[in-house]
């Protein structure tokens, strides 16, 4: 972890903080860190190990770990994209909290349908 010890670790803002000081440290604007095609490819490797951790029963702590690393990459995103994730999170959760749900093969489905009017899209 980061320098800092007094800290809240349930606050997205100091998770924010973390991931912001660990691309401070490593030089990622200069040195191509935050290049969003690249983060893509990282992206898609974390989420194949998350894949690889559900498909093959890894444990819990490892799928845990997996997901950690796609978060850590996600909010790396919007540092480098310079946007501020936490509202996009909270403007997104108000559009989705308006959405009904379907059954699609057995399973709960909510997400926008063609058929239905997505003014967001």
């Amino acid at each position: 972890m980061g320098k800092r010890q007094n800290r809240d670790r349930d606050s997205f803002s100091e998770m924010m903080a973390e991931v912001r000081a660990f691309h401070h440290k490593h030089r990622f604007r200069e040195r191509g860190g935050e290049d969003l095609v690249y983060r893509l490819a990282l992206m898609t490797e974390e989420l194949g190990e998350i894949a690889d951790c559900v498909t093959k029963g890894k444990s819990r702590d490892q799928l845990a770990t997996e997901c950690a690393d796609l978060l850590i990459l996600l909010m790396g995103n919007a540092i480098a994209a310079d946007f501020d994730l936490a509202e996009a999170f909270w403007r997104k959760m108000a559009e989705v909290n308006q959405r009904g749900e379907r059954i699609v093969d057995g399973r709960v489905r909510v997400t926008a349908y063609r058929d239905e009017e997505d003014p967001g899209h």
